[in-house]
């Protein structure tokens, strides 16, 4: 552990989040039949209704790339568009009944691979791992 200061703060995410991000989609996602990014989709509009452009910048992928995972979402129903908006030309997604059910019904099954994945943790460091990284996540949206 020692070491750990020598090693960039970014590579040490990468990897603590490709270790969750593999467990989670073959564990839950996959049975569940979404994909990782319909997955963040859903999450990001569990906060608050966006548009396709909020989507894509903060999950850091293409407008296009966005609209096509808000698509395949509204076609089985998770996530809902208006068809026209009273002003401006934003769309805003937000999720349906049927996507905050099934939130709701894959949280606790996120919740137990991420428990596998930091199994060498005990549950005060994760719940400090945890308190980090909403406050980092915070300091981050302030700029």
């Amino acid at each position: 552990m020692e070491n750990s200061r020598d090693e960039p703060l970014g590579y040490l995410l990468h990897r603590v989040t490709a270790a969750l991000r593999a467990e989670v989609a073959a564990t839950v996602l996959e049975p569940a039949g979404l994909a990782t990014p319909e997955y963040l989709c859903l999450r990001m509009l569990s906060q608050s209704p966006k548009s396709n452009a909020e989507l894509a910048r903060e999950a850091q992928v293409s407008p296009q790339a966005m609209n096509k995972v808000v698509l395949a979402l509204q076609d089985r129903g998770l996530v809902a568009r208006p068809a026209t908006v009273p002003a401006g030309r934003s769309l805003p997604a937000t999720l349906t009944r049927q996507g905050v059910s099934v939130l709701a019904r894959l949280d606790p099954e996120v919740a137990e691979a991420e428990n596998r994945v930091l199994a060498g943790l005990d549950d005060r460091d994760r719940r400090e791992l945890r308190r980090l990284l909403v406050a980092a996540g915070a300091v981050v949206s302030r700029r």
